[in-house]
């Protein structure tokens, strides 16, 4: 039985990575899940704290994969990032370790992207990162600069497993300055909420999260909206009790879930 709490939803955040597909490969669900939405006139957006990639890039592998999504219903942290330091700061200046994709988002939005004399450094999901890069930053850090992080995610799963991700990064940087970032602003953030409300126009109560991951997509609830823990990603069932984050509702994938939305 679905609660009633989830009955009364009318947008569905879906993550990604893990919950919609994993690598190259729909999940199971996930077509019938969006078929599902669209005949109950029911809103998504795609959320993602995966910031190596921008809203054009995960448009046209949504679309490869076979369902035909508009890129205005994408929201990375990445871009939720820029639209957050352009609300809460004056810097323009930034240091940045990020991909191709993210520096793209930056620049887009009117930043400019320095290797000296930063305003500031973000730390996003970079895989193209090196020696050079992890040390520059770190100095610069350790100099006291404002530190910002665009996603927490210790890991990114994939087809052959997990691979590190900025949380790992985060990790590093703080055995080797002893700082944490100022501000993380993607999941669990409630700047990540804040921005979808301001974007959709629904109220907490009409929002749901699905996810796979408990201590970002499902630690969304503590902002006020409603919560589905999906087990086809990175949480596995054992992990469930010795998290403090709970989920309204569990599911194995999303045609699990649709199955209890159905009845």
């Amino acid at each position: 039985m679905v609660p009633k709490m989830i009955q009364a939803i009318k947008c569905f955040m879906l993550d990604m990575d893990g919950t919609f597909y994993l690598g190259d490969h729909l999940l199971p669900g996930a077509l019938n899940f969006m078929d599902y939405l669209a005949k109950n006139n029911l809103d998504y957006l795609f959320l993602t704290n995966n910031s190596s990639k921008n809203r054009g890039m995960y448009t046209e592998k949504i679309r490869r994969l076979g369902f035909n999504v508009d890129g205005s219903r994408i929201f990375t942290s990445g871009e939720a990032t820029t639209i957050f330091l352009r609300k809460n700061s004056k810097f323009q200046r930034i240091f940045l370790l990020g991909t191709e994709a993210l520096e793209n988002d930056f620049s887009q939005a009117g930043f400019e992207l320095v290797r000296e004399k930063p305003d500031a450094v973000v730390l996003g999901f970079d895989t193209t990162l090196t020696y050079e890069k992890i040390w520059k930053v770190c100095d610069f850090i350790r100099d006291g600069l404002p530190y910002f992080a665009t996603h927490p995610d210790f890991n990114c799963p994939t087809e052959k497993g997990f691979m590190p991700d900025i949380g790992s990064f985060i990790a590093l940087i703080e055995a080797s300055t002893g700082r944490k970032p100022d501000v993380i602003i993607g999941k669990p953030s409630r700047h990540i909420v804040d921005a979808v409300v301001e974007k959709t126009g629904y109220q907490l109560n009409e929002i749901a999260m699905i996810g796979d991951r408990l201590y970002t997509d499902i630690a969304l609830g503590k902002a006020g909206i409603a919560t589905i823990l999906v087990l086809s990603g990175e949480t596995k069932p054992e992990d469930l009790e010795k998290s403090e984050f709970k989920a309204d509702i569990v599911v194995n994938d999303l045609a699990d879930l649709l199955r209890k939305m159905e009845k």
